[in-house]
């Protein structure tokens, strides 16, 4: 297995990302010659919207190598050359990308107007994905090969921004008239998408003419799994390869080659929905945030595979304990006396997902710790893709949510500003709060190193301040991979998984 080391992820490494030009060489991908049999791999979310980068289907196309962005991540977390193999930047707002040499699955060739047709449909796609959410990004084609790159104000991050899945360049034949995007055949990566079966398969076969080189593996064979205890048991069967995401309750029953465990960005929260519901009132979130004990779950819950939780950031972001300011100006808790005098005989709507097999166990913990402090709560568990759009609605008084917190764009301002801010994309908390608004500007703003990370905490405080989210345990992540199959990618962001060098012995 190869592994992203643990401190990666936190060096946002802005010094030598804004320094200059990068030139191909560090971490350009391999040029395997090898051609062992067809990879198996269980996912565990099905597709929601076909595989559409602009969902959070993205991460299936990083994670199986089937399209890539201008740039990638390095294991340090820095920006690194993928379909650009250089750049520089001209001034606070626009940078210049020179294009490698590239072919598209669907044979047509990499040029500078094709990056400029994919990123022009990224942000006019409704909603912005995620990774937009705090940016207007303008693309120019120079000339064939050269893409200038425009930002209303100044984005220290750019290329950490550019290599966020949801920001994939497709060729024009990926893009439909009423917004949908098929990545079916339209990627550069070493794995074209032949085939989608709808949410439970999807075929892959290896794309010779990847600039990277030949991938060993001539195909890969995906099978959703919503189930983990299923994704397991399809393990240990030998009916799959590779199996994410493996329950915490069926690790210690993997043998010790096939288990696997990475130190996880991944947090696990109580998002509680400030827009509507019980949870507008201050007093009531308070209640809730007291009422909560993250630390409970812990063992009884994730087997021991998780730390309780200090923060939006755990232990695989090692520059956020150091940096952490104390939350003050906190509302104060009702008792549980007033909690059911004020809730009035209502319910608490408490939602989590199965998709994740420790966040129904963790949701039922929380829901016996809530009804101590004085709420009548009922649950609503399902799969993920069912209750996206009513999590986003605001159909919800709390949901059980399992975030990667570095996911997008490998910068945490990012994760910030799509989940907390006032027109945030992804903001299940419905929260509206100008000082939280202001401290995440302040910090997407800041250029150096030390001083971003300390207003990434800053603005760490100024959420928590709002009792909107009650962090309860940082994941550290299980997969499962058979013995029979080398150069899996363990990474802690979940962005990667197999590339050209993975295959079967």
């Amino acid at each position: 297995m190869r592994t992203t080391s643990r401190g990666l992820i936190a060096a946002l490494a802005l010094t030598p990302l804004l320094a200059g030009c990068f030139a191909p060489g560090d971490g350009d991908a391999g040029t395997g010659t090898g051609s062992g049999g067809r990879l198996r791999v269980a996912l565990a979310v099905p597709p929601v919207q076909a595989l559409s980068p602009y969902s959070n289907d993205a991460t299936v196309l990083s994670k199986l190598s089937v399209a890539e962005g201008l740039t990638a991540l390095d294991k340090n977390g820095t920006a690194k050359p993928a379909l650009a193999k250089s750049w520089k930047q001209n001034g606070d707002t626009t940078w210049t990308f020179e294009l490698r040499k590239a072919r598209f699955q669907d044979g047509t060739e990499l040029t500078a107007q094709a990056v400029v047709n994919a990123l022009d449909h990224a942000g006019a796609a409704k909603p912005k994905p995620r990774v937009l959410s705090d940016v207007s990004l303008t693309a120019k084609a120079d000339d064939a090969d050269t893409v200038t790159l425009t930002t209303k104000s100044p984005d220290p991050v750019l290329p950490l921004r550019l290599a966020s899945p949801a920001l994939a360049i497709l060729s024009a034949k990926a893009y439909g008239k009423d917004g949908a995007v098929s990545p079916v055949g339209t990627g550069t990566g070493p794995f074209e998408l032949t085939r989608l079966s709808g949410k439970t398969k999807a075929t892959l076969d290896r794309f010779d003419g990847y600039w990277g080189g030949k991938a060993k593996a001539p195909g890969i064979d995906v099978s959703w799994i919503a189930d983990g205890t299923a994704r397991a048991n399809a393990l240990r069967g030998g009916e799959t390869d590779i199996a994410e995401w493996i329950p915490t309750a069926q690790a210690k029953l993997l043998d010790d080659k096939t288990r696997h465990e990475v130190p996880s960005v991944r947090t696990d929260s109580l998002i509680l929905n400030t827009g509507s519901g019980l949870f507008t009132d201050a007093g009531l979130r308070a209640a809730a945030r007291k009422a909560v004990d993250g630390s409970a779950l812990v063992d009884s819950v994730f087997g021991g595979y998780a730390d309780p939780a200090q923060g939006l950031f755990g232990p695989a972001v090692p520059w956020a304990a150091g940096k952490r300011v104390p939350v003050t100006g906190r509302t104060g808790a009702a008792t549980a006396a007033e909690v059911r005098t004020d809730t009035k005989g209502r319910t608490l709507r408490l939602a989590t997902y199965t998709n994740r097999a420790e966040l129904p166990e963790a949701a039922t913990v929380l829901q016996q710790q809530l009804e101590k402090a004085g709420f009548t709560v009922k649950q609503d568990v399902r799969e993920y893709t069912q209750m996206e759009g009513d999590l986003l609605a605001g159909k919800y008084d709390a949901l059980v949510f399992s975030r990667v917190t570095l996911l997008d764009t490998g910068d945490a301002v990012d994760y910030l500003a799509s989940d907390f801010t006032s027109d945030g994309v992804y903001n299940i908390a419905g929260l509206k709060d100008a000082a939280v608004d202001k401290a995440i500007r302040a910090a997407a703003a800041e250029r150096d190193t030390a001083g971003r990370q300390e207003k990434i905490m800053r603005a760490e405080a100024a959420i928590l301040r709002t009792d909107a989210v009650v962090p309860l345990v940082h994941e550290q992540a299980v997969q499962g991979v058979a013995d029979g199959v080398e150069g899996v990618i363990l990474d802690p962001r979940e962005r990667s998984l197999i590339d050209v060098d993975t295959h079967l012995k």
